[in-house]
């Protein structure tokens, strides 16, 4: 055997660099502010070891750690717990959503599922507070195999540590696949150079070396620490002396797995055993590895030979020496070794205490399907649910299903497993989990239910394409078998078709709305999603002026279920309803008002359950009415929000509002950068709607800088699809750069298009844009009065840059009449309006008219306000409102330090130091006067 002549007790060599990195991020934390560093590497590499040389730097530190175990990334939450159970104690310190949240997360109470951005927020709280007395280090190793809610929540904690004395440090393999982490500060551990990795292979060896074995182990370790420890111990003295017997080529890390797993079978077979129980153990619990080893009779001092090969140590948990050699024993385990040890262990394990490891070492105990066992892992299903664990919930699901012996209920099981994966993000899962339900005995309602999830499936891949078509199918198959879940398809359907628009490969919208009004009759009485799809159907099918009181009272309804406070059934239909509300409906109306408060309500609704898929959605509608209402800083941290979340998600960044931001901001660059990138991304995806926006906000932007030519070319692309929402708005680009173009006869189509539209609606908003529209081709007397009608009427509402821009217009018109002194009182208006929003297109238009009435325009210089950051701008108004600390970093996801420390920020730039100061600095939110 070759262990006794290698040394254990080795120093960490050729790692200055990284331990370097590592005192930084905790010289950092011990400063009173935050740091968070990634390791990434190879398996051997030597990320564990970092991660023990910083928790013994860490003095003065509250240290807590974890590490990822393959076998129980199923379990949700697992790792979270483990982590922050040290720190529980403060559990009754945390506001009542979170510690709620956490308590369900963690089993310690009964409960819906907790939404996962709660879960993140209490775990920031959580270090936070411990915080508070003493700096946190928090250290977690194998990041790559902690379960997804335990990684989603750390990911957050992650991005939103700014001023809590907290080291963050994760290690995890360099794979790819790795959003969660992706962007955040990190280390790549690579292997050490010849002189190092020769001098460690001295230290550790403590026999006659020869030099050729030397260099060759040298040579096919890489520079991985762990290669050369490990490598050695597969050969006798004799062969390290000699020169034979070395380990084949290959991997590095199956190379270590090989030489692990040979010392693993140099033990007695009871020592064997008893590894082999512990690897699939995944707690480290001794009380019960010991129970499952006595129902197998394996004697006590099977330990002894196990230890003392250095393999993993019993205190008061069994710890194997490194993650490698728990993967390098339970991967060369054969399948009935497996069964056997996890059989032992689900014998051992109280099914009252612990259902769900019981049921999940039953589930990898079973050689063949087994009705008991799908029933218990469908129960855990229920119960990883409760906890907010979609991704366990699925896993529990998709094995219950292949254990499940009859045939119809393991389609009902597939089924139920494909909404979980769907649910849970997890695309792969869900195509295989349907594909095995498609093998079973599908009556008619399951099938059409196959439909519908898979048609779902390809919606949430592509927001477009053939999305429309398989909806509608989908609500076919289910009109005849359940009309309630027919009709949601159908509004699905709609939806689908309005974010699809031109590029649909299927139905287009009228379509989809001709099936939804020949489909099913609603409810009795009728649910939301039944008042919202019949009157949407008949917009688009009557036309606005048949269809706008019907919508309006549809929105009507949908406002009072968010201010009733929506119980969590009913939510679902909100989800539904906020696919088309606040956006498109609100905007084709022309009813800002509405748009306002819905917009304001997906987010509040969103916030208040954490709903992972809807609130970045949200978040960019009420993004979009603040940038109507000229509340640019706002909407930008709105965005940026959004943008955040999503990344921490994993999901993808809805980028749309920020298109029309950048075209009103006028930044010529970088907004044509980010309309050209978005443009070739949607057209893969099938997105016309947001192609149909991109081709608005080019046009927007250049009539804003004058460029009437490319203005027009732009909103007549942007016109040949009737998009709800956006047709209005680009028809008015159309107009003005028509006009402007010396092509009247265009102007004046789009201008009766636009009346269709504006004229049923009614609202100032759009009878006053309709007037400015008007006005451009009007003669001298009309012009004058309509101009002043659109002032008027665009003063009573939230639109402040459609107001900005009939001043702009007005006085660009007086002037041409030579009317110097009216012009010069509308032009200043419209550039002192554009120059505080930050529209810096159409201000430079504006300054340039002014300059051409002989005023001298005093050149604009950024102001005091410019300088906070979209963060900063987000928490001063907040706390302007009267939000304290806590309430603001629970409505934004952070921890009360943090606003605390811009709050700091933001006393400084604005020259304040108390929270009433805002009040006289900060202007309050637009409202209707």
């Amino acid at each position: 055997m070759g262990v006794p002549a290698i040394d254990s007790q080795v120093v960490l060599r050729g790692r200055g660099q990284e331990m370097a990195a590592l005192d930084r991020v905790l010289a950092t934390a011990q400063a009173d502010s935050s740091a968070v560093l990634v390791l990434r590497g190879v398996p051997g590499i030597g990320k564990s070891a970092l991660l023990d040389y910083a928790a013994s730097r860490a003095d003065g530190f509250r240290t807590v750690a974890v590490a990822g175990i393959e076998s129980e990334m199923e379990l949700p939450y697992a790792s979270l717990h483990q982590l922050c159970t040290p720190l529980l104690g403060r559990l009754g310190e945390l506001p009542a959503p979170q510690r709620d949240a956490l308590s369900v997360a963690f089993g310690l109470r009964e409960g819906g599922p907790p939404q996962r951005f709660l879960v993140g927020l209490a775990v920031l709280s959580l270090l936070a507070g411990a915080a508070v007395d003493q700096p946190v280090a928090c250290l977690v190793d194998d990041a790559q195999w902690l379960d997804d809610g335990s990684l989603q929540a750390l990911a957050f904690v992650a991005r939103r540590l700014v001023a809590e004395p907290v080291a963050l440090i994760f290690a995890r393999r360099d794979s790819a696949g790795d959003r969660e982490l992706a962007g955040l500060p990190e280390l790549i551990v690579k292997g050490l150079r010849a002189p190092e990795a020769r001098a460690l292979l001295a230290s550790a060896v403590r026999v006659p070396f020869d030099p050729l074995v030397r260099e060759r182990i040298v040579a096919e370790a890489h520079g991985n620490p762990m290669a050369l420890l490990q490598m050695p111990r597969a050969l006798t003295p004799a062969e390290l002396a000699g020169g034979f017997g070395l380990p084949g080529g290959g991997p590095v890390a199956d190379c270590i797995e090989t030489v692990l797993h040979l010392r693993f079978q140099m033990l007695p077979e009871e020592s064997r055993r008893l590894l082999m129980t512990g690897a699939a153990e995944p707690t480290g619990d001794v009380a019960l590895l010991w129970r499952a080893a006595g129902l197998q009779g394996i004697p006590g001092d099977a330990a002894t030979a196990a230890e003392a090969a250095g393999l993993i140590e019993f205190g008061s948990r069994a710890r194997f020496h490194h993650p490698l050699v728990r993967s390098a024993v339970y991967q060369g385990m054969s399948a009935p070794q497996r069964r056997a040890a996890h059989q032992a262990l689900a014998e051992a394990t109280d099914p009252h205490l612990d259902p769900d490891r019981r049921a999940w070492h039953r589930a990898h105990a079973a050689a063949r399907p087994e009705e008991s066992v799908a029933f218990d892992l469908e129960r855990s299903a229920c119960r990883a649910q409760g906890r907010g664990g979609a991704v366990a919930a699925a896993a529990f699901l998709r094995r219950a299903a292949e254990l499940t012996p009859d045939p119809a209920r393991r389609v009902t099981r597939s089924l139920a497993a494909a909404q979980a994966a769907i649910d849970a993000g997890g695309v792969d899962q869900a195509h295989c989990m349907l594909a095995a339900a498609e093998a079973g005995p599908l009556d008619d309602l399951q099938r059409a239910r196959l439909e519908r999830l898979r048609a779902r499936l390809v919606f949430s891949e592509v927001r477009g394409g053939d999305a429309p078509r398989r909806l509608l199918d989908a609500a076919h198959r289910l009109a005849p078998l359940d009309a309630a879940l027919a009709r949601d398809t159908l509004l699905e359907a709609t939806g689908a078709a309005i974010s699809a628009g031109r590029l649909s490969e299927g139905p287009g919208l009228r379509e989809v709305a001709e099936a939804a009004r020949a489909g099913p009759p609603p409810s009795t009485p009728p649910r939301m999603v039944d008042v919202l799809l019949d009157s949407l159907a008949g917009l688009i099918i009557d036309g606005n002026a048949a269809g706008v009181d019907a919508l309006r009272r549809a929105l009507h309804v949908v406002q009072q279920e968010q201010r009733s406070g929506a119980s969590d059934a009913d939510k679902r239909w909100l989800w539904l309803a906020f696919r088309v509300t606040p956006e498109p409906l609100a905007p084709e109306l022309w009813d800002d008002e509405a748009w306002h408060e819905l917009a304001a309500g997906a987010v509040a609704v969103s916030r208040e359950a954490g709903a992972l898929a809807i609130l970045p959605m949200a978040l960019t509608y009420q993004a979009c009415a603040h940038v109507h209402a000229g509340e640019f800083d706002t909407a930008a941290a709105l965005i940026d929000e959004a943008t955040a979340i999503s990344d921490a998600a994993g999901g993808v960044p809805m980028m749309y509002t920020s298109l029309v931001l950048g075209a009103w901001r006028g930044q010529e660059s970088q907004a044509l950068g980010l309309i050209e990138a978005t443009i070739k991304e949607v057209r893969a995806r099938g997105e016309g709607r947001v192609l149909a926006l991109a081709e608005y906000a080019t046009a927007l932007l250049h009539n804003g800088l004058g460029h009437y030519d490319v203005a027009l070319a732009a909103a007549t692309r942007a016109c040949q699809y009737e998009d709800p929402g956006i047709f209005g708005w680009a028809l008015i680009e159309l107009i003005e750069a028509a006009a402007r173009s010396g092509q009247p006869e265009v102007a004046a189509a789009a201008l009766g298009k636009l009346t269709e539209r504006t004229g049923p609606s009614g609202t100032d908003w759009a009878l006053g844009a309709e007037a400015c529209s008007r006005a451009l081709l009007s003669d001298d007397q009309a012009a004058d009065a309509l101009y002043q009608e659109a002032i008027e009427r665009l003063e009573r509402g939230r639109i402040t840059v459609y107001l900005a821009r009939a001043h702009l217009l007005y006085g660009e018109w007086l002037r041409r009449r030579n009317r110097r002194q009216d012009s010069r009182t509308q032009l200043r208006t419209a550039y002192e309006t554009f120059s505080r929003i930050g529209a810096d297109g159409f201000a430079e238009r504006a300054r340039r008219e002014l300059l051409a009435t002989g005023e001298a325009v005093r050149k604009r210089t950024v102001d005091t306000l410019s300088q906070l950051t979209s963060q900063e701008t987000q928490i001063a108004g907040l706390a302007r409102e009267g939000n304290t600390n806590g309430e603001i970093a629970a409505q934004l996801f952070i921890s009360s330090r943090t606003v605390e420390w811009h709050l700091g920020n933001v006393f400084t730039k604005l020259g304040v130091s108390s929270r009433r100061q805002l009040r006289s600095v900060l202007s309050p939110p637009s409202r209707r006067q």
